[in-house]
């Protein structure tokens, strides 16, 4: 863990190490704002190569409508510790019962969270629910699929995985910004914050974990019948295009879950970077309705 955070919190918002049974985790925890009815509480999980700092324009306008917000990073990312090189620290069912041990610190066997991941961290919570959802009032999925990522992602992460086999995360860094500008490139130097503090995060997030949770997007399996199955309302958000899973696949895995499902104009794989205070609204209005009736299905488009 380190001392501290690279990125600056949102305004109101604490950086700490929560303490679990599984082992201490970089949070951002946000407070419900000054003046506002609590309505809530939610655990925000990052995706691939990212972090909790991806949440961060989300977490103001949440924090607005009663939503008390903790954004983690996960075992072996950013500031969260992990093993260097032990990939199986970092196997699906290992990082899933870390997201029960971070709710069960937050207090969610006594006030049910709400769950919400991106990319990758979608699939981490859908493991996690799958193995117990009796922590969490909601589960949104946000530009994460039902299955393995595109072929075109599938290729991308490939590289990398051959990139880290004979380089060390420096020089990773040093290859992936020699490929072109970052907002064409995409990937770990495009995100919240500037190039130094994109590149901290890189260098602080552990190799094994990149090559586990990489070789996972690109093998997991269709769970969405065995998630349909469980008595919690859901919500696939996406933005408007999106090359990871494309926008059909998500409709249809909302379909099939009896979701809400919501998609953010000028919003692509990252609708929390691309469209924040949208993608803030519409995840607030889904965790209302839960709040209100204590289901949800819909669509808002």
């Amino acid at each position: 863990m380190t001392t501290q955070p690279a990125f600056t919190p949102p305004p109101n918002a604490r950086a700490y190490s929560l303490d679990t049974s599984r082992g201490a985790f970089a949070v951002v925890d946000h407070p419900v704002a000054p003046g506002v009815d609590v309505r809530g509480t939610a655990l925000l999980l990052p995706g691939f190569t990212g972090s909790k700092e991806d949440f961060t324009l989300m977490q103001e306008p949440l924090a607005a409508r009663g939503y008390r917000t903790i954004a983690v990073d996960g075992r072996g990312q950013h500031e969260s510790d992990g093993p260097e090189d032990d990939e199986s620290a970092y196997a699906r069912g290992e990082l899933a019962r870390d997201v029960l041990a971070q709710a069960e610190a937050l207090g969610a066997r006594d006030t049910p969270l709400h769950l919400f991941g991106h990319s990758l961290g979608g699939q981490i919570a859908r493991a996690a629910v799958l193995i117990d959802h009796t922590p969490f009032r909601s589960l949104t999925l946000m530009a994460s699929g039902p299955a393995q990522i595109s072929d075109s992602q599938q290729q991308r992460v490939k590289l990398l995985r051959d990139a880290l086999a004979v380089m060390t995360m420096a020089e990773t860094w040093e290859a992936i910004l020699a490929m072109g500008p970052p907002e064409e490139v995409g990937g770990p130097a495009r995100g919240i914050g500037g190039p130094d503090l994109l590149r901290r995060r890189w260098l602080g997030t552990k190799p094994a974990q990149l090559l586990a949770t990489g070789r996972q997007l690109t093998t997991e399996p269709d769970r969405v019948d065995e998630l349909a199955a469980l008595p919690l309302p859901f919500h696939v958000l996406s933005g408007a295009s999106d090359d990871t899973w494309p926008v059909p696949v998500l409709d249809d895995m909302a379909a099939r879950l009896k979701a809400r499902r919501t998609i953010i104009p000028g919003a692509e794989h990252s609708p929390n970077a691309d469209q924040p205070l949208p993608t803030a609204r519409a995840v607030a209005d889904f965790w209302d309705s839960v709040r209100d009736s204590g289901s949800d299905e819909g669509s808002d488009a």
